[in-house]
């Protein structure tokens, strides 16, 4: 029998998840994703690693790298 480690099931319980905000604000093609990719675990905050799905969680780091590399360079003071 095969042991399923509780920790594995929560990360997966949709019924205990929200929509992302962080990449609803940021993501014009968050609508047209998979439901399971638009949802982060509601006991963690809207972060990557927060993402029920692979797919949601680099979708979301690549939300945040674009973020960093728009903004405009730190100059030295």
């Amino acid at each position: 029998m095969e042991h399923i480690d509780p920790a594995v099931i929560y990360r997966f319980d949709t019924r205990s998840s929200r929509p992302c905000e962080f990449c609803r604000e940021l993501d014009p093609q968050f609508p047209q994703r998979r439901p399971l990719d638009q949802v982060v675990a509601s006991s963690r905050k809207a972060i990557a690693s927060a993402h029920l799905t692979e797919d949601g969680y680099v979708r979301h780091r690549m939300l945040e790298l674009r973020r960093i590399t728009s903004s405009a360079p730190l100059t030295a003071a």
